[in-house]
């Protein structure tokens, strides 16, 4: 891979970095909140591969400038009227030892075996460097859904730290909370704040290989290498027909019951359903108030 090429996927690079930072693609693999740490590496690296292009062409063009200046040099000082190659050939036939035909003769084989095997002192680039277009090509042509209910019911709930306390809700006697507030409340303080109200929660449907229907939501710490998901289950009026990975809005009230996850007995709280009603996906379908 020469410097046009290490160039080219520079750019094509940051170019597919900066799509993705100022469309909503960047969400499905970090927080909202690096945009901007994605959108000035894009920048960076489309600068890097012009200014490597720059360097290249100014060095090619003072590679023949001086070129030009030697064999302008050379052609200065030959006599006038002859030609200086052949006259020092001719002079180097006439008057060189024979030590000096000798070491003569030993270059010009090496200069006819370098002729013949141009590639023997050839330095190549390792080929493997090619590996780094799979990347690029990968952000390119790939765009991959956001986590779902197969990778939900697959690894453990992040509910298992108490958070240090929890604001008071807005007056009413419906009041919308998203879902890992509604979790940490549940589990935590044991629904004091919740009683007698009805919670509105927005979430990805996931069953259980029980068919227990849960809402989840995927919180991320950085990107979706480290999602995890938080989950509460639904008892109560159940629609008949679910469909995994479908986005619903759940109204009900709390519910005492709890159970365990499987996977890392966490805690999974339960809402007692009175509406369920399908919603179209968020845009940002990773939950980011959860903090660990």
């Amino acid at each position: 891979m020469n410097r046009q090429a290490q160039a080219a996927v520079l750019f094509l690079t940051g170019g597919a970095i900066l799509h993705a930072a100022l469309t909503d693609l960047y969400l499905r693999y970090v927080k909202a909140g690096l945009q901007p740490l994605l959108v000035a590496a894009g920048v960076v690296l489309i600068a890097t591969a012009v200014a490597t292009v720059w360097y290249e062409r100014q060095a090619a063009r003072v590679s023949d400038e001086d070129d030009i200046v030697a064999e302008a040099a050379a052609r200065t000082d030959a006599p006038a009227g002859t030609d200086a190659p052949d006259q020092v050939g001719a002079l180097a036939k006439v008057d060189a030892p024979a030590d000096l035909h000798e070491h003569a003769h030993t270059d010009a084989d090496a200069d006819a075996d370098a002729d013949t095997h141009p590639h023997a002192h050839a330095h190549h680039e390792p080929r493997i460097s090619w590996l780094l277009v799979l990347p690029l090509l990968a952000l390119i042509l790939v765009a991959p859904p956001a986590l779902g209910s197969y990778s939900a019911m697959r690894t453990g709930t992040a509910l298992q730290k108490q958070p240090w306390g929890f604001e008071d809700l807005p007056s009413g006697e419906t009041v919308r909370l998203n879902l890992v507030d509604y979790a940490g409340r549940a589990a935590y303080d044991h629904g004091r704040s919740l009683d007698h109200r009805h919670i509105k929660i927005a979430g990805l449907l996931a069953l259980d290989r029980d068919g227990t229907p849960y809402l989840v939501r995927m919180a991320l710490s950085c990107c979706a290498a480290d999602a995890q998901p938080v989950k509460i289950g639904l008892t109560g009026r159940i629609p008949p027909v679910l469909r995994p990975d479908s986005w619903l809005e759940v109204t009900g009230t709390y519910t005492t019951k709890q159970t365990k996850d499987p996977v890392n007995d966490g805690i999974i709280p339960f809402l007692d359903v009175t509406e369920v009603k399908p919603v179209k996906a968020p845009r940002d379908p990773y939950d980011e108030s959860w903090n660990g």
